[in-house]
């Protein structure tokens, strides 16, 4: 049996919470370069779900700033976190490709979480 991708934006939302939440356990762990990569996940899937509530075709993209910009698209109001979703691009592919910078730091993965939570209030108001 071959697995699909869903279509549902609650099927995208719910995972999206689980990743947010697996964040703030690897905060607690200090493990972080993990939670940079579930912030990245977690915003990446917020974005696909709202997109797909306003009958976007699924794509296979990492990069929130263009999926940032796609969602601009129905609401000019996220323009403001366009800067924020090209840093937070940047945590999966430093865990992705060896680089020699590091990563973000615990405080700096603390305050993209907030900034985060900030869009996902954003995109769950708007995403019907």
């Amino acid at each position: 049996m071959q697995n699909k991708e869903s279509f549902i934006p609650d099927d995208w939302f719910k995972n999206a919470k689980k990743d947010l939440e697996r964040v703030k356990l690897r905060l607690e762990e200090e493990d972080l370069e993990e939670a940079a990569v579930h912030l990245q996940q977690a915003l990446e899937k917020y974005l696909k779900g709202y997109l797909l509530s306003k009958g976007w075709h699924l794509k296979k993209i990492h990069d929130l700033a263009a999926l940032l910009a796609e969602a601009i698209k129905y609401n000019p109001e996220l323009e403001k976190f366009m800067e924020f979703c090209q840093e937070v691009s940047a945590y999966y592919f430093e865990d992705r490709y060896p680089f020699f910078a590091e990563g973000p730091s615990g405080e700096e993965i603390k305050v993209a979480l907030l900034k985060a939570e900030e869009l996902v209030r954003e995109i769950m108001q708007f995403q019907k």
